[in-house]
């Protein structure tokens, strides 16, 4: 489609490789910033920390510093968003993927359906956050303006 800015054929492969993309960002940003909250906690570092929903409370020193490191993580992400996919629109269809996909992971690891109000209110907070800044961020590249003057015209 010439003249276009943007091709709107949907390409599932294109679609999965920016899934796939923005699984390992998010995996990669959790682990990354969990691990330097166990470094600093002087805490064991564990696939539990990122994994188990019980480990994400409110009322332990550890358990809000893994908060805290999910909330690094959702900036992270959305930056992953605005390198990776780079669509206002889709911004918030990636970001509740990667967290229906961490909710089952999440099922799958502990054995049980996360049912802490903690575990909840980090993952929808987080999700806000990732969707609302790397909604921000593509929004500043799609909006930035096009330059309509060229180098010197060929008369051809």
């Amino acid at each position: 489609m010439v003249g276009q800015f943007r091709s709107s054929s949907w390409d599932p492969v294109l679609i999965i490789a920016q899934m796939f993309s923005m699984q390992c960002v998010f995996y990669v940003g959790i682990g990354f910033t969990v691990a330097l909250v166990d470094y600093v906690f002087g805490t064991h570092r564990s696939l539990e920390h990122i994994f188990s929903f019980q480990l994400l409370q409110f009322r332990g020193t550890h358990g809000k510093l893994l908060m805290v490191a999910s909330v690094l993580n959702a900036l992270i992400g959305g930056v992953g968003l605005w390198h990776i996919v780079r669509r206002t629109k889709q911004c918030w269809d990636f970001t509740t993927t990667i967290y229906v996909i961490h909710l089952l992971i999440c099922w799958c690891v502990s054995g049980s359906f996360p049912n802490t109000v903690s575990w909840w209110f980090i993952s929808v907070a987080c999700g806000v956050i990732m969707t609302v800044f790397g909604e921000y961020l593509c929004m500043r590249t799609e909006l930035k303006a096009i330059p309509l003057v060229a180098g010197s015209k060929v008369d051809l």
